[in-house]
């Protein structure tokens, strides 16, 4: 079975978060999206229920290590069961981005994921 490869995006507001995964979206490849919070005004992802290979789970702000941990295991959960290809997390707060890294590489999330490099969007 291959690995989801899983990218974390942090930084910045929301919609330049999903602005750097409209970017790196493939519309060939099924993808899936966790996205913490929602943008302000339109998403650059509007565009994306048109896209069947690509499925957005939006999950409420908080971090996802401490208060939202049940929250993004349910929501990890459901989106494995459909094997996407590809996973990008957005973070709304990156300051406890190791946990989440050291979260997603464990057991059992270790048979399911292939963390790649993080895209921090910064400030912008």
């Amino acid at each position: 079975m291959a690995l989801t490869l899983t990218t974390l995006v942090t930084g910045g507001h929301a919609a330049g978060r999903e602005a750097a995964i409209a970017h790196a979206l493939d519309p060939a490849i099924d993808t899936a999206l966790i996205l913490e919070g929602l943008p302000s005004g339109s998403s650059p992802l509007g565009v994306i229920p048109d896209l069947p290979s690509v499925v957005i789970a939006r999950v409420a702000p908080g971090c996802m290590c401490c208060t939202g941990n049940l929250t993004m295991r349910v929501t990890l959960n459901r989106i494995l069961r459909k094997s996407p290809a590809r996973l990008f997390i957005g973070l709304a707060n990156a300051a406890h981005v190791e946990q989440i890294r050291l979260f997603l590489t464990q057991t059992p999330y270790d048979s399911f994921l292939e963390l790649t490099k993080d895209i921090d969007i910064g400030s912008r």
